[in-house]
């Protein structure tokens, strides 16, 4: 068994590793050196349906499936990926540009979140409740939703699919995954892989390479998932959340962040400086939970500024290859050409960049935007890549004001030595996630974790990721013959 790229160019669809019948031909491009990784005929809306037939029949024969056994394939997925950890260390920095940190860091995420899924099959419990009639006894059972579609995105690929793969597959449901098309390999094929070797039902998990201009609709439309859960962009989930309700398809969505990083005058600033640093940059930023916005307190200002950018300054851009390297590329010419408008766009608004990194191709360097006000535009939107904005506060109350100032709610930190003060503080700040003295990243498998606001709809990890895979089924019993009026 191999993961190369030779091997996971290719559809996967109904156990079949073969191209799409699409003529339009999708290219994995090296987002560091440009160079074309590999090359796959895309997927027709025909792939797309035989794909979820395929899911649909496997199910049944996944239903049947002893629940230790299913646990046993779950679990042997993890020895897989431990076994071939090098190899898939070498796709995300090939693939996305990801620094052998960042790819060290998403593989411990990754088999977290497939330990936790390995559960669910034993897990599936039901209740026996009274009921208003004599004689008689409602059942209420667990059982999977149906198949599943899974949207996911090109930043933390290999984790965000398989954030709602392995409970999907672990709660007994079938599933079809669309990668993004920057992320083909370690968001896609590579997951179909692990668990084709893992032992799944052939057709259970299928992984379909598409252009969207092709498919349009066709992914989130078809009649057979009965869940679409995604992850990317708050303007991409909204559509994508209407298109599954209106075909009454319950959407999951895990959408943008513009996250809030909070420096009270009391905190040990060495400390938040660090977190903050990697709260902003690991991964370049493209990371939904980022840290967007940093607020310190006015008291503080100069010495931690004094301290961030001097940490800032010195990370080293470059090829995620070398171990040194802590900020890659970001993903395409179109995100860094977007930072490159955002910066500007910034400074015309009247933010100082005491700190402006150079763009070369795909690498773009730290940036550090100060003066920043709450209306700007770097302010509100989220900056998928490694720029911040510096913001000051004078009061608790502003720094509370500042953070809910935007439509989106996704995660956020606050440090402050009074443990106490900061959790009264986050209690009013309205996101899905924050964190009090750590960083605005975090990702626990059996934590309920979503967003608030324009930041998603649902909450995945734990019992709240069974809970979503998974429906109640009311079935009654009635013991003796009910008095009917007529």
């Amino acid at each position: 068994m191999s993961f190369q790229l030779s091997v996971l160019n290719k559809q996967f669809i109904n156990g079949e590793w073969r191209p799409g019948k699409s003529q339009t031909l999708l290219q994995n491009i090296n987002p560091f050196n440009e160079d074309i990784l590999a090359e796959v005929n895309g997927a027709t809306l025909e792939d797309i349906d035989e794909a979820y037939q395929a899911s649909a029949k496997a199910k049944l024969e996944w239903d049947r499936v002893n629940p230790y056994k299913k646990r046993d394939i779950l679990e042997k997925a993890v020895a897989i990926i431990d076994s071939h950890e090098e190899e898939i260390v070498q796709l995300i920095i090939a693939e996305l540009g990801g620094t052998r940190l960042k790819a060290a860091f998403e593989i411990g995420l990754v088999k977290n979140m497939i330990k936790e899924a390995a559960t669910y099959p034993l897990r599936m419990e039901g209740k026996i409740l009274p009921s208003t009639e004599d004689h008689k006894e409602n059942r209420l059972y667990r059982v999977p939703a149906g198949v599943v579609g899974v949207i996911s995105p090109f930043n933390f690929p290999f984790f965000l699919s398989m954030k709602s793969v392995a409970p999907a597959l672990g709660a007994g449901c079938g599933v079809v995954l669309k990668p993004h098309e920057d992320s083909m390999v370690t968001g896609g094929t590579l997951i179909g892989k692990i668990f084709e070797e893992a032992g799944v039902p052939k057709g259970l998990l299928n992984v379909v390479l598409c252009d969207i201009k092709e498919i349009g609709d066709g992914f989130v439309e078809h009649p057979i998932p009965r869940i679409i859960s995604f992850t990317g962009s708050t303007t991409v989930g909204s559509y994508i959340g209407q298109v599954a309700v209106k075909n009454f398809k319950k959407p999951l969505l895990e959408l943008g962040g513009n996250s809030a990083f909070i420096v009270m005058e009391d905190a040990d600033i060495d400390y938040a400086v660090n977190a903050a640093t990697f709260s902003r940059f690991t991964h370049q930023g493209q990371i939904c939970m980022s840290a967007n916005r940093i607020l310190v307190q006015k008291s503080i200002y100069p010495t931690f500024m004094n301290k961030f950018k001097e940490k800032v300054a010195a990370l080293k851009v470059g090829d995620p290859s070398d171990p040194e390297t802590v900020i890659g590329p970001v993903i395409n010419k179109r995100q860094a050409s977007t930072l490159e408008d955002l910066i500007h766009t910034g400074i015309q608004e009247g933010a100082e960049p005491i700190l402006l990194g150079e763009i070369s191709g795909n690498l773009v360097a730290p940036t550090i935007l100060t003066n920043v006000t709450p209306e700007m535009t770097v302010a509100q939107k989220e900056l998928f890549g490694p720029v911040v904005c510096i913001m000051t506060f004078d009061t608790e109350e502003d720094a509370i004001n500042i953070a809910n100032n935007t439509q989106l709610g996704l995660s956020g930190a606050l440090h402050t030595a009074n443990v106490e003060r900061g959790v009264e503080m986050a209690k009013r700040i309205h996101t899905g996630m924050i964190h009090v003295n750590d960083v605005t990243i975090n990702d626990e498998p059996i934590v309920a974790f979503g967003g608030e606001k324009q930041s998603g709809l649902g909450r995945l990890n734990g019992d709240w990721s069974l809970d979503e895979f998974t429906t109640m089924k009311w079935i009654s019993v009635n013991y003796s013959q009910r008095q009917l009026p007529y």
